[in-house]
């Protein structure tokens, strides 16, 4: 919110005590049991994840997160457990108003360089959150991160600390593989060991994110024999690999993806689901100061397409950065099979393309044409 916005200046002026949404939700948490996901990348899957099974192992637990749940139908629920499931947000170090009883962190790549200027910071800020962690709370963390010094502190001092990924970790997810659509793996750690875990949500990087939602579920006290099947009946978040359209003839996936480890992850599952057919994307980058930052990363993951669509930047809060635009991007892309145009051309131009796979992708105003792009693909049918 812009510091001149009036609303906001009627009631600075009048005296009225003003907070921000992490302080309010820090004050919310500290009154029960907080469950924290933090992390660069799959905040929103994890946390929502971990609501979900928390309350079908009978935990009816409170719920902050940061997209709408399709199980819940929201992006908030009230529970009457003491128990709340939380996003951690790094934006603005806002996740610091946060004391968690067990803190989960999936990743660690730099982000929103324009606030903490290095990555280093990034890091060092993510560790201060750890330290908050409540005496005799846990911390999970994926494994290989560079953590063991902040994880040791807080073995010293009677907290509890497990990693978790894919083949390695105290939770181990093993055997990922793809079966009839769904992600099938199994896990095991000290308490539990299940062998056909399935999961609605493709990928790696949601295996992971199950993984780590499982070891929440368990450290916050959620159990049941039917936990794999509250996993299997989890359908995922708005626009987190959301199907827009899936006929035999055309897959429209949409997702909020908008860093480079994010876009790779997304278009990633895509050519794992559909290894046969042409996957095209549509990318909106977001922020100018991204856009310059990772411009060789985004490069990188969008070669990954077999056609890629580039819009314009979205700018949000920022003014334009000379020489920084989207052509940025593709003219560091090795794949030529690329296209830069705007909203407005956009669908005129798919209007007269042959499409198999599509993916819309970004955080910016995007998801406004993911409706007449739906009906340009069903009126091909």
């Amino acid at each position: 919110m812009p510091k001149d916005h009036v609303e906001l200046n009627w009631f600075l002026d009048r005296g009225y005590p003003v907070k921000k949404r992490a302080e309010v939700l820090g004050i919310i948490s500290r009154a029960k049991r907080c469950v924290a996901i933090a992390g660069t990348h799959g905040k929103t899957t994890t946390s929502t994840m971990t609501a979900h099974l928390l309350r079908a192992c009978g935990v009816d637990a409170t719920a902050f997160v940061g997209g709408i749940s399709l199980n819940l139908g929201s992006n908030f629920v009230e529970g009457d457990s003491d128990w709340v499931v939380v996003e951690a947000d790094e934006y603005d170090r806002s996740f610091l108003h946060l004391h968690p009883e067990v803190a989960v962190l999936n990743s660690l790549d730099p982000d929103h360089l324009d606030i903490y200027g290095t990555p280093e910071a990034v890091v060092d800020s993510y560790k201060q959150f750890i330290r908050q962690i409540k005496p005799g709370g846990k911390l999970i963390y994926r494994h290989g991160l560079p953590l063991d010094d902040v994880a040791d502190e807080l073995r010293s001092s009677g907290r509890h600390v497990f990693t978790f990924g894919i083949d390695c970790g105290d939770y181990e997810a093993y055997d990922v593989h793809v079966n009839e659509g769904q992600m099938a793996f199994g896990l095991r750690s000290s308490i539990v060991d299940w062998s056909d875990l399935r999961l609605n949500y493709p990928g790696l990087h949601n295996v992971m994110n199950a993984t780590a939602a499982i070891a929440a579920t368990l450290s916050a006290g959620g159990f049941t024999p039917e936990l794999p099947e509250a996993l299997a009946a989890f359908k995922g978040v708005k626009r987190r690999f959301e199907y827009i359209v899936r006929t035999p003839e055309h897959v429209y996936v949409d997702d909020y993806a908008h860093h480079p480890a994010e876009l790779e992850a997304v278009i990633g599952a895509a050519k794992m689901l559909f290894p046969t057919r042409k996957v095209t994307g549509i990318f909106q980058p977001h922020l100018y100061t991204r856009t310059r930052d990772f411009a060789e990363a985004f490069a990188a993951a969008l070669d990954m397409l077999d056609e890629c669509i580039l819009l314009d930047i979205y700018p949000a809060r920022e003014l334009p950065i000379p020489g920084v635009t989207s052509a940025t991007i593709a003219g560091l892309m090795n794949n030529k099979n690329i296209t830069l145009t705007n909203k407005t051309e956009l669908l005129n131009m798919l209007k007269n393309r042959k499409i198999e796979v599509l993916m819309t992708m970004g955080a910016g105003d995007i998801d406004t044409l993911i409706e007449p792009i739906k009906k340009i693909m069903m009126n091909d049918e």
